[in-house]
């Protein structure tokens, strides 16, 4: 289990018993030993914290609002950190995702990536792109559905300076494993027929603290977690 109070303990006790989960879960569902990658959630939180986490040889970090992370990402350069954005994208937002960030997971319209491919610096690696899959019918969240998908991954695969690398989904939440199994097990499929067509695709991206075990347990590679890692905003 996750800390049950992660505003006691440090960050490299967090950390520590996050990764302890997840080794955990991968023994118990059979998952090959460190295929699943923990993204530290730091949205909203201070670089102190984010040093104190780095300090674990944690290296990937993931960030909701598109200035805040700039600002992290410009004052934490000499950490040779990797920085993802998860956030929602506004168009006029991208420009600054695709000059600083090394890979943004939200990418849910063709609109977004052509954007981003436009303004992707010529002298920088290829942007890694996971798209934004939504299966739930929620209004007040954004994905790409299943039916526009093909077009939005054979256009990133296409951009030079976009680099396509799997899937990322937030669904509604569900109390029951069961329920919420069903639904990765589905996002799962659909990741592994990407994966056949796009060889450079490795990234299922699913899973945050309330339902880690059943994203594990249904083929994540990267889990996304906030509170247990830094504490409760």
């Amino acid at each position: 289990m996750c800390p049950s109070d992660p505003t006691e303990g440090s960050v490299a006790e967090h950390i520590k018993a996050v990764r302890d989960n997840i080794a955990r879960l991968e023994a118990v569902y059979d998952r090959e030993p460190g295929s699943v990658q923990l993204l530290a959630v730091s949205k909203t939180k201070p670089q102190t914290l984010i040093r104190e986490a780095a300090a674990t040889a944690q290296i990937e970090f993931g960030e909701n609002y598109v200035e805040e992370g700039i600002e992290k990402i410009t004052e934490l350069k000499e950490l040779g950190l990797i920085w993802h954005y998860i956030g929602h994208i506004q168009s006029n937002k991208t420009r600054p995702l695709a000059a600083h960030y090394d890979w943004v997971q939200s990418v849910d319209r063709l609109k977004i990536a052509t954007r981003l491919a436009e303004h992707r610096p010529v002298d920088s690696q290829p942007l890694n792109v996971c798209i934004q899959l939504k299966l739930d019918d929620e209004e007040t969240k954004s994905g790409c559905s299943i039916a526009e998908l093909d077009a939005l991954a054979a256009f990133i695969d296409s951009a030079e300076n976009l680099r396509l690398r799997g899937i990322m989904t937030i669904p509604a939440p569900r109390e029951d494993i069961a329920q919420q199994r069903a639904v990765f097990a589905e996002l799962h499929n659909v990741y592994r027929q990407l994966e056949a067509q796009y060889p450079e695709v490795d990234t299922l991206s699913m899973g945050m603290s309330g339902d880690m075990e059943a994203a594990i347990a249904e083929g994540s590679t990267m889990v996304r977690i906030g509170t247990a890692v830094f504490g409760k905003r």
